[in-house]
């Protein structure tokens, strides 16, 4: 996620320049054309086109930033479920710093953190066997390792040590139910997460804004050329990438796990979440992420 108020510049010539010179090409075609064969320039209905395409742009572009803020709606809502995680197992379990109960509460923690980077690595088609063998032994990372949803199944584990800390009389049964629901609040969160990562925007979304934007671009200049002159190439080339600028940031913003400078920080939230787990069992932690030239990641 940029950070900044601005992108770099080198940022935005990067992904700006492919489309500006293609454009700038395409209108200093029709100019020269227009000067060395001169042609009657057809009436079109420029206006309208560009205002309808504009709402068209405009409404997918919304559309894709309401999935961006929905994933990140439900990262704070992981951070905020994490946190009460770790403090109601210590809390609940009791204060024992040795033994049995320790050991519980530790693996109860660290799985936690092993789920969230999991989770991360799954919404953005990464290996996460490492990240779950920075947490837990072999033996306990083998079975979560070995599902399809490896973030489900540590999951899976954690309610099932807390279910063995009810059996074993270190919790009641309401403070079980208790833990159990924010369980639940995770595994409602991963959910969404996942219904956003596999559910892209419908297909007459994705296709026809980039078909009509890219006609526009082309009919433009020859709309244009009559009025503009050898002006042409400035006025249809900057007019054009506008277009292409907001069609763009649809794209940018329609998968907000897609690992990209526009994506929502995930490891950084990730390491937040990491560093409250670990400091609630008194463990060493790291420190937060910080901005790369910008770039939270």
């Amino acid at each position: 996620m940029i950070v900044t108020d601005a992108p770099r510049l080198t940022s935005i010539v990067s992904e700006v320049w492919k489309p500006a010179l293609a454009l700038f090409v395409w209108d200093v075609i029709v100019t020269v054309v227009y000067f060395v064969l001169p042609f009657r320039a057809p009436s079109l209905p420029l206006t309208i086109f560009g205002s309808a395409l504009a709402l068209f742009l405009g409404f997918r572009a919304n559309s894709a930033y309401a999935r961006w803020w929905e994933g990140r709606s439900l990262w704070g809502l992981m951070i905020n479920a994490s946190r009460n995680l770790a403090r109601g197992t210590i809390a609940f379990i009791g204060p024992e710093n040795d033994g049995p109960k320790r050991d519980l509460k530790r693996s109860i923690v660290l799985r936690h953190a092993a789920y969230v980077h999991a989770l991360r690595c799954q919404l953005r088609r990464q290996d996460a066997k490492d990240e779950v063998h920075r947490f837990l032994s072999r033996d306990e990372a083998g079975d979560p390792l070995g599902r399809t949803n490896v973030a489900n199944g540590l999951l899976d584990g954690t309610g099932e040590r807390i279910a063995e800390a009810q059996r074993n009389g270190w919790i009641d049964t309401m403070q079980q139910s208790r833990l159990e629901s924010v369980l639940i609040d995770i595994a409602n969160a991963q959910g969404g997460m996942e219904r956003i990562k596999n559910t892209p925007l419908p297909v007459q979304y994705r296709f026809l804004p980039s078909l009509f934007t890219r006609l526009f671009c082309i009919v433009l200049p020859i709309g244009l050329v009559e009025t503009l002159g050898i002006a042409t190439p400035l006025g249809s080339g900057l007019a054009g990438l506008m277009f292409l600028a907001v069609l763009q940031i649809g794209e940018d913003l329609a998968d907000p796990f897609a690992n990209t400078a526009h994506d929502l920080p995930l490891c950084a939230m990730c390491r937040t979440i990491e560093i409250d787990m670990l400091q609630a069992i008194g463990d060493p932690a790291p420190e937060p992420l910080k901005p790369v030239r910008g770039v939270l990641w």
